[in-house]
């Protein structure tokens, strides 16, 4: 009965109706998702109320910085993801069950580095990017702090991309909750009682995600057949170990690439003073709700094409990318337009300076009206990604987005006439349209690499 109760969770995406199964994996990782985001938006409202704008600014600075620094070893669970997918929509429980142990010890290891990496060298970063002298020391302090939690950060998200290989996204959604009330309850402790500033926030964040941490190993220790996790038995299987980095360290890098084009552009945007600063960390933040929306899809396009790779169903891996695609453009033209329109009450939450609120809409403007690209582009590299090419949307995004975006801030946005904050914005929405155009275009190329060559394994970019 234990079992059944189990596999209630999980969704086989290579039968039944698409729509209602895609639904089914993607509702509760968008209430993931944005349980994920409350982590830092409870942090930003908290600091921004209590501690003041300088405060705000200095947690809203670090947001590109730790997207850089992390998305790297993400990257590397997408690949767990893709993996376990696919054995589990082949049914190979051996193989399901090298991959839920190695992807294990990849999260510790990512994460034992990562605090390396940020406790050392937030300082030094922050500086290089320009971060404004009045928010430097608090950025430092808020960063440092949230790095030392870095090896629950990943164990968490590893461990998350295993069960949503399986189609379980419910249970995932339940620890953020759990774990997302304590944040919450943390920051108010911390920054109001015990006026911790932005070293309390980032507490709370640490000591939630280890919450979220343990839940997701129990559930993982509890399971049955591949998927369970038995920690004497964690380490590297190097056939894995080459699998996943095959589909990871490409998504990976991507991430990263991304990240540095948002490094330099928050570099951009922090020479317009801590006015603007604090305004794009706000309207940033915003976004972000909207963004996760629409990254669920991808995840649900990239589970969905991976298990029905598993089983050579090429046409059902069409269907769900047709799926994904009118999802994520109603979903990102909904929810942007309604976040521009409710822009000014939204951006009251963050802040009560009117010239905060007037900052953080001039991005709101930009981004937000335009934003179903980005899923789109997202959803396209999903569906590249879940049939086994993992390289060709990285360089593909390299030139298309994070290239384009570096060239137009070399070239355009120093021309005086356009040396403004919107210019800096509209560089998202351009990059989207462009890299758009070539995924489709390699989208094309591999599915019909990938019908030809259905009984061969997996393809390589």
């Amino acid at each position: 009965m234990g079992t059944d109760k189990k596999e209630k969770y999980k969704i086989d995406m290579c039968n039944g109706p698409v729509l209602r199964k895609m639904l089914r994996f993607t509702i509760p990782l968008i209430c993931s998702g944005l349980l994920q985001l409350l982590f830092h938006a409870a942090d930003i409202v908290v600091v921004g109320r209590f501690a003041g704008d300088h405060s705000m600014g200095a947690v809203g600075a670090t947001s590109s910085l730790i997207n850089l620094l992390t998305n790297l070893f993400i990257g590397l669970s997408v690949g767990a993801n893709v993996v376990a997918a696919r054995h589990y929509g082949a049914k190979q429980e051996s193989e399901l069950s090298k991959t839920v142990h190695t992807s294990i010890f990849l999260a510790i290891v990512s994460g034992l580095l990562m605090t390396v990496v940020g406790v050392f060298g937030a300082g030094l970063i922050l500086n290089r990017m320009g971060t404004p002298d009045k928010i430097l020391p608090l950025a430092t302090v808020y960063l440092r702090v949230f790095f030392a939690g870095m090896l629950a950060n990943m164990i968490y998200n590893f461990g998350a991309a295993l069960l949503r290989a399986v189609g379980d996204t419910r249970r995932p959604l339940f620890y953020l909750f759990i774990s997302g009330v304590l944040n919450v309850v943390l920051n108010l402790i911390f920054v109001i009682l015990l006026h911790m500033d932005v070293a309390g926030v980032a507490l709370a964040t640490v000591l939630s995600q280890c919450l979220s941490a343990f839940l997701v190993l129990r559930c993982l220790m509890k399971e049955e057949g591949g998927i369970k996790l038995i920690l004497r038995q964690v380490r590297p299987d190097r056939r894995k170990v080459a699998e996943i980095v095959h589909v990871g360290l490409p998504a990976g890098v991507q991430g990263t690439l991304f990240s540095l084009s948002n490094v330099v552009i928050q570099s951009a945007v922090n020479s317009f003073g801590e006015i603007t600063v604090s305004g794009n960390s706000a309207a940033s933040n915003i976004e972000g709700f909207v963004y996760v929306a629409m990254n669920s899809f991808y995840q649900a396009t990239l589970a969905f094409a991976s298990q029905n790779y598993g089983v050579g169903q090429f046409r059902r891996i069409l269907r769900g990318l047709f799926t994904g695609l009118a999802c994520v453009t109603v979903t990102g033209l909904v929810l942007g337009n309604a976040v521009y329109l409710g822009g000014e009450f939204l951006l009251h939450i963050y802040s009560d300076s009117p010239a905060v609120i007037a900052a953080g809409m001039r991005r709101l403007s930009i981004i937000c009206v335009s934003y179903a690209l980005c899923g789109i582009m997202d959803v396209c590299v999903g569906a590249i990604r879940g049939i086994g090419y993992s390289v060709m949307p990285m360089i593909v995004s390299l030139l298309g987005a994070c290239g384009f975006r570096l060239l137009y801030l070399a070239t355009v946005f120093r021309m005086e006439r356009f040396h403004v904050i919107e210019t800096v914005y509209l560089s998202y929405p351009l990059s989207w349209l462009i890299t758009i155009i070539a995924h489709v275009v390699c989208l094309t190329i591999v599915y019909r690499r990938a019908v030809k060559r259905r009984n061969g394994g997996m393809e390589h970019a």
